[in-house]
């Protein structure tokens, strides 16, 4: 199914579609919507795929860079407001758009769906304990069509044949950018590289 052929009918979110969808446009750049729109599309495909609900992972695909081009103010504001692991202040917005922003998009898009916002919780970080539909979203952020970096071929390939092994791979070639590269490792990620990758068969 095309993501512009869904109709909401889970009562996930009190919007239709294209109102979700104009919400989304007035909060990002166009460069921004339109790669949420690719991971909408991806994330249906990947649901599709593994019999997990496709509006589910539709709306998490849609929203989850909801927060993405929010002044660090906010985000501070809210870390300190919802009394959120200080630690974060010593982080930016990659790590913030999504362990923080989570709750704007709970409070301005009303979406109380608890598996779509840890599905959002969790798409820059990763969990030790990811449910399918984190999986999905996690992963069709990182191998949607416009994706163009060393290995998304392989991370497209792997996360058609099998999910877990593409949450393994996206994790340990992240873990392994973010060392190459001298720059911080947020701690979840290590806790889920140690949860996903040893024993996967890509360690």
């Amino acid at each position: 199914m095309k993501s512009d052929q869904l109709t909401y009918e889970g009562h996930f979110v009190p919007y239709s579609r294209p109102e979700l969808v104009a919400k989304l446009r007035d909060a990002l750049t166009d460069s921004r919507f339109q790669h949420c729109l690719r991971v909408e599309q991806t994330a249906m495909n990947l649901a599709e795929r593994n019999g997990v609900n496709v509006e589910k992972a539709a709306i998490g695909g849609l929203v989850h860079d909801y927060a993405k081009q929010r002044p660090d103010e906010d985000f501070i504001e809210a870390i300190k407001e919802y009394h959120m692991d200080p630690e974060l202040l010593n982080y930016g917005n990659a790590i913030w758009h999504g362990v923080v922003g989570w709750i704007f998009v709970k409070n301005e898009l009303q979406i109380t769906d608890i598996d779509i916002l840890n599905a959002v919780r969790y798409h820059t970080v990763g969990h030790q304990y990811m449910t399918p539909l984190e999986q999905i979203v996690y992963m069709a952020d990182y191998i949607e069509p416009g994706r163009d970096f060393p290995g998304v071929d392989d991370a497209r390939k792997i996360t058609m044949n099998n999910l877990k092994d593409g949450v393994a791979y996206q994790t340990k070639q992240t873990l392994g950018y973010l060392v190459g590269h001298d720059k911080p490792v947020f701690p979840q990620t290590i806790v889920t590289y140690n949860s996903w990758v040893p024993g996967s068969g890509l360690d």
